[in-house]
C-alpha cells in the first residue's frame, strides 16, 4: 500500500502530512487571506525546483531460498539420526536412516519372485497360457499400484518423482511386453504358431512384470536412508502449519527443490505442544510420510511484499527498497525487486493485492554497524523507491487537490486565487512534481484550500 502520509490535502483521497503542514507554516511565517472581517486559516507557499522521489510502503515477510522436508518411506522406526538440529548439512548428506521390516520383506518377495520368473516357462501346456497371462498381469498391477502408493509418501520431489517416472516407465514397457504375449498366446490357441513361441513371449513378459517389481521395492528401500535434499539448516520435524506466517511466505515461492510447492509438501506438522520436543528419537516410530527433519536453506534470503493493485504497476524488477523489520529496531536494510507475479493473491485487508518478491541484502543500525541477519517469517516492511525526478516543478503535497475528477490546486496571482487544473507526476511523502499548470516561483495555497472560492482576494 501506499504510504499513510502521502500528498493530498482535505478533499483529496489520500491524506495530507501533518509535518509537510509543519514545514509550510515555517516557510510562509503564517501568511493569511481575509475573508471578509475576519481571518482564515489560509496559508501560501511557492512552488519551487527539487528532487522528489514517490515511495510506495508494503507490508512484507522474510523469506527462505528454498526449504525441503525428509520424510520416512514407509512404516518402521528411526534407526540413527546422523544430524542435530541447527547443524548446517551440504547437499546429499545422510541425515537419517529408517528401519522397516514391512519394506525389507516386500523387496525379499520381489527377490523371490524374480527367481522364480528366471526359473518358470517350462512345462506350460496350450490350455494354461491364458489362465498363466492373467496371473502375471495381476501380478503386475499388484506391484505397480503398490509402487505408485509407497512413492506417492514421500516427501522430498525429486525422489518422489524420480519412482513415480519409474512406475510409469516399468508400466508401459510391461504393457507393451504383455501385448506381444497376448498376441503369441491367440496364436497358439488360433494353432498358426508353435507353442515354445508363446511361452517365450509370456516368461519374458513375466520376467519383465518381477524385474520391475524388484527395482521398485529396492528403490524404496534404498530410500530407508535419508540424504539432504539442498543445502542449509537442520531443524527437527516438518514444516509449520497452522498459526505462524504463512509456508508460502516463509519460502517465498522461491526454487523448491523438494516438493516445496506448498500444494506438494507432503505431511507436515503443526509442532508439539507447548514443553515438547519437537524431534522424533531414535528407536522412535514412523510411518510412511512421517517429517523426520527439515533443511532450510537461508544462504540468500528474500522478501515476499504485499503490494496494493493501486500501485503494483508502478513496480517493477530492479528497483530498489529500503526495509525495516520488527525485530531489528533502528536498522535499515536494502532490497531489490527480483519478480512481480502476473496473478493476484488474497490481501489481509480484504482488496487485491499482488505478491513482490524482493533479494534481501544487508542491513545497518544506526550507527553504521551490520545489522544482525534475519529469520525466515520475520514481518517488514518494504519502502520500495518507484519514481523519482530531479530539478522537478514542486509544490508541497497539501497543495493538491481533487476536483471535477481532475488534480487541482490554487493559483494565487495578484492577490486572487484561482483554480488551476495540473497534471501531477512523481509524488513524494512531501512534495509533489507538477508538469504542468504551475510554474517555479507561482504562489499556491498549501492549507485551507477547502476555505478558498474562485477569484477570491487572498494575501
Amino acid at each position: 500500500m501506499r504510504r499513510t502520509d502521502s500528498p493530498r490535502p482535505l478533499t483529496a483521497t489520500r491524506p495530507r502530512l501533518l509535518t509537510a503542514l509543519l514545514a509550510v507554516v515555517a516557510l510562509t511565517g503564517g501568511t493569511a487571506a481575509s475573508c471578509g472581517d475576519e481571518k482564515s486559516d489560509v496559508a501560501l507557499a511557492p512552488a519551487s525546483r527539487a528532487a522528489v522521489a514517490e515511495v510506495i510502503d508494503a507490508p512484507a515477510t522474510v523469506t527462505a531460498r528454498a526449504a525441503a522436508t525428509v520424510t520416512a518411506p514407509a512404516d518402521g522406526t528411526l534407526a540413527s539420526l546422523r544430524v542435530q538440529p541447527g547443524q548446517r548439512v551440504r547437499r546429499g548428506q545422510v541425515l537419517a536412516v529408517v528401519s522397516s521390516p514391512s519394506a525389507q520383506e516386500r523387496l525379499r518377495q520381489a527377490r523371490e519372485a524374480l527367481r522364480a520368473a528366471d526359473r518358470a516357462g517350462r512345462g506350460v501346456a496350450v490350455g494354461h497360457l491364458g489362465t498363466r497371462r492373467r496371473g502375471t498381469d495381476r501380478a503386475a498391477d499388484e506391484a505397480f499400484d503398490a509402487a505408485r502408493e509407497a512413492a506417492g509418501k514421500i516427501a522430498d520431489q525429486k525422489v518422489r518423482d524420480a519412482l513415480l517416472a519409474q512406475v510409469t516407465s516399468a508400466q508401459r514397457q510391461y504393457a507393451a511386453a504383455a501385448r506381444t504375449a497376448d498376441e503369441a498366446v491367440r496364436s497358439v490357441q488360433r494353432g498358426v504358431a508353435g507353442l515354445n513361441s508363446a511361452v517365450g513371449a509370456l516368461s519374458s513378459a513375466q520376467r519383465l512384470q518381477a524385474r520391475q517389481a524388484y527395482d521398485l521395492a529396492k528403490a524404496t528401500v534404498d530410500a530407508l536412508t535419508l540424504r539432504a535434499p539442498i543445502p542449509g539448516v537442520v531443524q527437527p520435524g516438518g514444516t509449520p502449519s497452522g498459526g505462524g506466517a504463512d509456508l508460502s511466505a516463509l519460502l517465498g515461492g522461491g526454487q523448491l527443490p523438494a516438493g516445496l510447492d506448498p500444494s506438494a509438501l507432503g505431511p507436515t506438522r503443526s509442532g508439539p505442544p507447548p514443553g515438547v520436543d519437537d524431534a522424533i528419537p531414535a528407536g522412535g516410530r514412523v510411518t510412511a510420510g512421517t517429517p523426520i527433519l527439515t533443511v532450510v536453506d537461508t544462504g540468500a534470503l528474500g522478501l515476499l511484499a504485499e503490494v496494493d493493485e493501486t500501485d503494483v504497476l508502478l513496480v517493477r524488477p530492479g528497483l530498489t527498497a529500503t526495509v525495516e523489520l520488527d525485530a531489528v529496531t533502528g536498522a535499515t536494510y536494502d532490497a531489490t525487486v527480483r519478480s512481480v507475479d502476473v496473478l493476484p493473491s488474497s490481501s489481509a485487508r480484504g482488496g487485491v493485492s499482488y505478491r513482490v518478491r524482493l533479494a534481501l541484502g544487508a542491513g545497518r543500525l544506526g550507527d553504521q554497524e551490520a545489522a544482525p541477519a534475519p529469520r525466515p517469517g520475520m514481518n517488514a516492511v518494504v519502502r520500495l523507491r518507484v519514481r523519482e525526478a530531479t530539478d522537478a516543478v514542486t509544490v508541497p503535497a497539501s497543495a493538491v487537490f481533487s476536483a471535477d475528477g481532475r488534480d487541482a490546486v490554487w493559483l494565487v496571482r495578484d492577490g486572487q486565487a484561482d483554480r488551476v487544473a495540473v497534471t501531477v507526476g512523481v509524488q513524494g511523502p512531501d512534495l509533489v512534481q507538477i508538469l504542468d499548470g504551475v510554474q517555479a516561483g507561482d504562489q499556491v495555497v498549501v492549507r485551507g484550500a477547502d476555505r478558498v472560492t474562485d477569484g477570491q482576494e487572498v494575501r
